[in-house]
């Protein structure tokens, strides 16, 4: 059954002005360092940014205000073939756990000027 869906939409360029005006440390605020390696591998880095941070914010939307969510207790992992997954840490996963949450959908895509991401819990 579903638990909840959630949708986020995030301009590109609003990643690359906050970068532009707090550097990293604007990044280290929602992305784990393993997503900061993988973003800034790609030449352009604030595509893979923006995606996981509409990722994250539309998990925040499909749990509903049940729980506070720490961004970074939420990781954005893509498999060998660039499937992308959600892996949740912290209170999330307990949180999860308590609520019967055993499959975490998610889909990303990116064109010109925006990221989207959709994510569907089920139980």
């Amino acid at each position: 059954m579903i638990y909840g869906i959630g949708i986020d939409l995030v301009k590109i360029e609003r990643m690359k002005e906050a970068h532009d005006k707090w550097g990293m440390k604007f990044f280290e605020k929602f992305l784990t360092e393993n997503e900061i390696a993988y973003c800034f591998e790609k030449k352009d880095p604030y595509l893979s940014a923006s995606v996981r941070f509409a990722a994250k914010e539309a998990l925040v939307k499909a749990i509903g205000s049940e729980v506070f969510v720490n961004l970074k207790d939420v990781e954005i992992m893509n498999d060998e073939k660039g499937k992308p997954s959600i892996k949740v840490h912290g209170e999330l996963e307990r949180f999860f756990r308590d609520r019967g949450i055993k499959h975490c959908h998610l889909s990303l895509s990116h064109e010109k000027e925006f990221g989207i991401a959709s994510v569907v819990l089920e139980d």
